[in-house]
């Protein structure tokens, strides 16, 4: 399963203090969830960010959003995003 999500950063938080507040969610917090198997996070021209993640299932997509949502520090990532712009989608692989 592939979630997409796409944002804006919220005011007043700029690139780097975003990136680095990326990299320790996603060394500390997503790839330690089971079925991650890649996430990866980029940026638009326009400010818009993209994070791709494949998962297993969407049940460990599912799992995973619910431990985010008690951890500390994937609250505070979450509190660098506008929430208003976030947007998240799921696919399913045809190839898979």
């Amino acid at each position: 399963m592939i979630e997409v999500t796409t944002f804006r950063l919220a005011a007043g938080v700029d690139e780097a203090t975003f990136r680095e507040a990326d990299s320790r969610y996603q060394t500390e917090f997503a790839y330690g969830q089971p079925g991650l198997l890649r996430r990866t996070v980029a940026r638009g021209q326009d400010g818009e960010w993209l994070v791709v993640t494949l998962w297993r299932s969407a049940d460990d997509a599912d799992a995973a959003g619910r431990k985010a949502a008690a951890d500390p520090g994937a609250r505070a990532y979450d509190g660098l995003l506008d929430s208003r712009s976030v947007r998240a989608a799921r696919y399913l692989e045809l190839d898979a």
